[in-house]
């Protein structure tokens, strides 16, 4: 479900973008109102479901885990799964936004970062082309690695995103993607990919406690040899997918830095990892 109303005190243009959905991992509806902040204040979440209504600031020094999720974590209270509103208000150029939820996991939706993007869209009424701001630009490569996985952030005259990933099941098996946000349009090249999953884990997470609101509704499913719910929406919707996830994580330093970042089998904690080592040099 989604409403949009006006809002007088606005940073961006007056508006209010409100969802309700189901959270991937805790199977509990939430209702998310995203609303306009004053300039200077940043990106910000706020649990007005507890009792002193406590903020949780969209930044690197809150974040408390990110196992197949970003979690965020101040004053008491916790968020989890933000990777793809903060992606979305990130690539609209939203700098500035409080967004209210009622429960301590945003709602994956259909499990892209689309119904953000059109809610958003239709109420700041912008295209979301060019508008992913920038903090400076890196001049030394930053790496962060584990086993043949990593996420580094180059040198570059432009902002760019490159993502690769490896299955060993045929319906995803070796895939890349390359988005620049100048050239680009969010909305449809990045937004609509859909999170996904291995058939054969699916118990081993729910038995963890994990996916328990994920569904072939709101995700891609394949086993060893097929998708499970087609069509997809991009021949490599999961490595877009990948990217998705890297820019929200990302947005977490406030502005991204003008780089190529390139990332490869990565995952949220090498993200995360690699926005830590960014802010920690002055990014």
């Amino acid at each position: 479900m989604i409403n949009i109303q006006p809002e007088l005190n606005s940073s961006f243009q007056p508006a209010i973008c409100e969802v309700q959905g189901i959270g991937l991992h805790s199977g509990v509806a939430t209702t998310v109102r995203i609303i306009a902040a004053e300039p200077g204040v940043g990106r910000y979440f706020v649990r007005v479901d507890l009792p002193s209504q406590p903020q949780i600031p969209a930044h690197i020094s809150s974040v408390s885990q990110t196992t197949l999720s970003t979690e965020l974590t101040a004053n008491g209270a916790s968020v989890r799964t933000v990777e793809h509103v903060l992606a979305a208000l990130t690539a609209l150029g939203i700098e500035d936004a409080r967004v209210e939820i009622d429960g301590a996991e945003l709602p994956l939706l259909d499990g892209s970062a689309r119904v953000w993007v059109d809610c958003l869209t239709r109420s700041i009424q912008r295209s979301s082309s060019g508008h992913l701001a920038t903090s400076g630009e890196i001049t030394e490569p930053v790496w962060i690695r584990q086993d043949d996985a990593f996420v580094a952030a180059l040198p570059s005259s432009v902002l760019r995103f490159t993502y690769g990933i490896d299955f060993d099941v045929a319906p995803i098996g070796n895939q890349w993607h390359s988005w620049q946000p100048d050239q680009d349009d969010f909305t449809t090249e990045i937004a609509p990919a859909r999170t996904f999953g291995l058939a054969y884990q699916i118990d081993q997470l729910r038995a963890a406690g994990l996916i328990k609101g994920g569904s072939l509704d709101n995700a891609l499913v394949c086993d060893e040899h097929q998708w499970l719910n087609p069509p997809l929406r991009f021949p490599n919707e999961p490595c877009r997918h990948k990217l998705l996830d890297l820019i929200g994580d990302l947005s977490l330093l406030g502005k991204i830095p003008q780089a190529h970042f390139l990332a490869y089998k990565a995952s949220h904690q090498l993200h995360v990892q690699l926005a830590q080592r960014l802010h920690e040099v002055g990014y």
